[in-house]
């Protein structure tokens, strides 16, 4: 299976992610291209049917919509998030034990924390900066590994393959340069290098910043037909990618929105999360601008859309098939999987899924179920959130994929396609 032209544009956007800000970013210079204008939430909107338009929240959070040429009166919505696991810098990071400066992290999210030992680590993120009386924000990435997080050889811990615990204090922290060297000697030196590396020399002062490690090794399709492709970020950054080739895909004749919040990972309790009121505003003055106005008619939008909350599924691992349900294991490139749980982890109702089933029928999507083992604990996503917080009719679904969490995840070729598919079939429906 050769690198498709679709291959290749999902690893030149998980390349060019390394953060949820760059993510957006790179989002953003996309739907430009296609004539998407930009709304500022602190500026009154003028809305036009057939218009197409997207706003950020945070600059870790997008929403980006189609507007019909006909009254507004429903939405296809689609649900991702921006954000993934990462080690992210302490707001003072540099530490120095014997001949060695280092990088003093926290956990970002549930990570899986052994793949990131060994690994050439690159610094991204964003900076705030003030120059001439302003504070703007200035994404940075080092584009180049310059950190690592090296492993206890198995000479000095010969029970290491038995499994260890991590501690997150005192095992994490990436060795950046020796002593002698200099480099880093404050933070404020350190991001002004990275500025400069990247930028040239900028004035300004550097106010405060956020930071994480992230993993260099570029996306790659691997297996001995190209099964198979792994990178960083897949969860949840695959879903982003897919959410919005299918909303620049669509043929514009419904209303169609991508969702892609932040703070996924941590509980998504953030103003530019599932819990924040982003969404909730920009249904809104939508209802107000092209819509039938009033409160009754933002419950009647809602009421008459639908969301498809996409965050990638756990496939059936070939080392550990007993983790699955005998008959609920996905397998990658088997298509797009409906996740369901009976205590609401996930969204779906026999409502919302017969409708996606049906979809992918009417389009030849395969489509896959996830049910965890009812010994095991079941994650959530957006969906339940959105759902609760709106009361729209929501479907939870994603992709397959092994290695969830980890620095590196592995999914399957064929797979972007078809959501690709089903999700533009979605955007193009009458609810």
């Amino acid at each position: 299976m050769p690198e498709s032209a679709l291959l290749q544009r999902l690893f030149a956007f998980l390349k060019a992610s390394p953060t949820p800000w760059h993510a957006v970013e790179n989002m953003v210079n996309r739907l430009k291209e296609k004539g998407f204008q930009a709304l500022d939430e602190t500026e009154e909107w003028s809305l036009e049917a057939g218009g197409s338009y997207f706003a950020i929240r945070g600059d870790g959070a997008l929403i980006a919509f189609r507007l019909p040429q006909k009254p507004l009166t429903s939405l296809r919505l689609i649900g991702a998030h921006t954000d993934s696991p990462q080690l992210r810098l302490k707001p003072h990071p540099l530490i120095a034990s014997r001949d060695w400066r280092q990088l003093s992290v926290e956990v970002y999210g549930g990570a899986l924390l052994s793949p990131w030992f060994d690994r050439d680590l690159g610094l991204a993120g964003r900076v705030q900066l003030r120059r001439n009386g302003e504070i703007g924000s200035l994404l940075v990435d080092s584009a180049r590994p310059v950190a690592i997080i090296p492993n206890l050889a198995i000479h000095m811990d010969r029970e290491a393959n038995r499994g260890r615990a991590l501690n997150a204090q005192t095992d994490m922290n990436a060795v950046l340069a020796s002593i002698e060297s200099g480099a880093g000697e404050s933070s404020d030196a350190l991001i002004r290098r990275l500025i400069e590396a990247q930028y040239g020399a900028v004035d300004g002062e550097i106010l405060d910043f956020e930071l994480g490690l992230y993993d260099c090794q570029p996306p790659a399709q691997i297996g001995l037909e190209g099964e198979l492709y792994a990178s960083a970020r897949l969860d949840n950054l695959l879903s982003c990618f897919c959410g919005l080739e299918a909303l620049l895909d669509a043929d514009g004749s419904e209303g169609a929105m991508l969702v892609a919040n932040d703070h996924e990972e941590v509980g998504s309790a953030s103003i530019s999360g599932a819990q924040g009121t982003f969404l909730a505003d920009v249904l809104a003055r939508l209802n107000e601008s092209v819509g039938e106005g009033g409160e009754q008619g933002r419950v009647r939008l809602i009421q008459r859309s639908s969301l498809i909350s996409c965050d990638n599924a756990h496939a059936l691992h070939p080392n550990f098939a007993d983790k699955h349900d005998a008959g609920h294991g996905p397998r990658l490139n088997g298509g797009p999987v409906i996740k369901v749980n009976a205590n609401q982890r996930y969204a779906t109702s026999s409502a919302t899924a017969a409708l996606f089933r049906s979809l992918c029928a009417e389009h030849d999507v395969p489509v896959q179920t996830f049910v965890t083992r009812a010994d095991m604990g079941c994650g959530s996503t957006i969906g339940p959130i959105t759902a609760t917080q709106l009361g729209i009719p929501t479907l939870d679904i994603g992709l397959a994929q092994w290695a969830m969490h980890s620095i590196r995840e592995t999914a399957g070729s064929a797979d972007p396609a078809y959501l690709i598919k089903a999700l533009t079939a979605f955007c193009n429906s009458r609810l």
